[in-house]
């Protein structure tokens, strides 16, 4: 199968869409499929030439990433594929896409990243109100005609039907999500983190590992960490991963004044051995979200063997917890303080089976391998599927 995918940008800093995109083309490829990606990068960027296929980076003005070239590459270029994934919504690669690939022969496919989830609305109900004046003209068409909507799990798709009224996709599909299994020499690569950050090595390490922003619950785990580290002095918060300035400044405000700045490090953006390193040297992973379609760094835990404390509106939750892979508390102070206590006051014999179910976890649910397979064969069926006359196409509806 000739597949292209059409995403805003592939810099593993713009977050967990970006690498799940990355894992998912280089197994696609492993399986046999033909992958190309067209990106709204300036084509100079770094990280263009590490990408596990051919990208065709268009580039892309301010935050919306608009292109006037997009859309006639793809009248040019479209017809050599079987069928077009586009990442994520609020930005012009989905527009783009409509615009080139609405009621032709070649069916694009959207995967929405937990753009629709009604959290945003809550949060930032003025964006809210900037996205309904762009919805009915632009996104509501986008995902109107795909040939389906494409979810990570089926919480993220229950979710989705919370946020705009005028939502009517064709399809919606859940598709297995996941990570590439990790590299195996866990003590080496703990030793070259604890090499990198000194100190550390006696310590019991939570760490925190993903863009450092408000979504993320990160101000939730300072304050709930404050509390949990008066029970053990060996505690230490390992917060790892880029982020704004101003938020950060914030965040280590609330450490000072909680008086535990000396019991955080903030390593900023891990990639290669020293983020492998950070899992391995890990006792706990935290992610007290307020929103998280999926949690790519969740499974990667899962996969170092690492269990997890993580909030209710990680959509993957239920599956961790049904596998006894970690704690789940509400996003709040409260609800993550709780989930913190649950894993420490477990006994030794408890916590090794916490880990043990947690590599178990990520082998049934989360291989990467498992999840290209399903989605190549979900794409598949719908092509086949597309053989037959489209009642919707032809003015019938449904």
């Amino acid at each position: 199968m000739r597949l292209l995918r059409i995403i805003p940008s592939i810099d593993r800093r713009s977050g967990g869409p970006a690498e799940a995109a990355r894992r998912l083309d280089a197994e696609l490829v492993r399986l046999g499929h033909a992958v190309e990606v067209v990106s709204l990068d300036d084509a100079g960027e770094s990280w263009i030439g590490d990408y596990p296929v051919a990208v065709h980076a268009l580039g892309g003005r301010g935050h919306f990433r608009y292109s006037p070239d997009l859309k006639p590459w793809l009248e040019r270029n479209a017809p050599r594929f079987d069928a077009v994934v586009v990442d994520g919504l609020w930005q012009y690669p989905g527009l783009g896409a409509w615009r080139a690939l609405a009621g032709g022969a070649v069916p694009y496919f959207v995967f929405t990243h937990g753009m629709l989830d009604p959290w945003f609305k809550r949060a930032y109900p003025l964006k809210h109100l900037k996205k309904w004046l762009y919805w009915p003209w632009a996104e509501y068409r986008v995902l109107r005609d795909a040939r389906a909507v494409l979810f990570t799990c089926e919480e993220e798709r229950r979710l989705a039907r919370e946020s705009f009224w005028l939502y009517r996709p064709r399809q919606e599909l859940v598709t297995a999500f996941g990570t590439a299994d990790v590299p195996p020499d866990s003590e080496g690569l703990r030793q070259s983190f604890h090499r990198q950050f000194a100190g550390l090595a006696d310590k019991r390490l939570c760490l925190f590992l993903g863009r450092i922003q408000e979504k993320k619950g990160c101000d939730l785990l300072i304050q709930a960490f404050a509390e949990l580290a008066r029970d053990d002095r060996r505690l230490h918060l390992v917060m790892a991963g880029p982020g704004e300035e101003a938020w950060l400044a914030h965040l280590r405000q609330l450490a000072q004044e909680a008086g535990i700045s000396d019991r955080i490090t903030w390593t900023g953006m891990l990639t290669g051995d020293l983020k492998w390193g950070a899992f391995y040297a890990a006792d706990l992973f935290c992610l007290p979200s307020h929103q998280e379609n999926f949690g790519i760094a969740v499974a990667e835990a899962l996969a170092c063997g690492r269990p997890v404390a993580i909030s209710d509106k990680v959509n993957i939750w239920r599956e961790i917890a049904d596998d006894g892979a970690g704690w789940v508390g509400s996003d709040t102070v409260e609800g993550t303080l709780g989930a913190l206590r649950q894993w420490l006051r477990a006994s030794d014999d408890e916590r090794r089976q916490a880990s043990l179910a947690a590599r178990q976890s990520f082998e049934k649910r989360f291989r990467i391998d498992a999840a290209a397979a399903h989605l190549a064969s979900l794409i598949g069926s719908q092509l086949e599927a597309a053989e037959l006359p489209d009642r919707r196409l032809m003015g019938v509806a449904p």
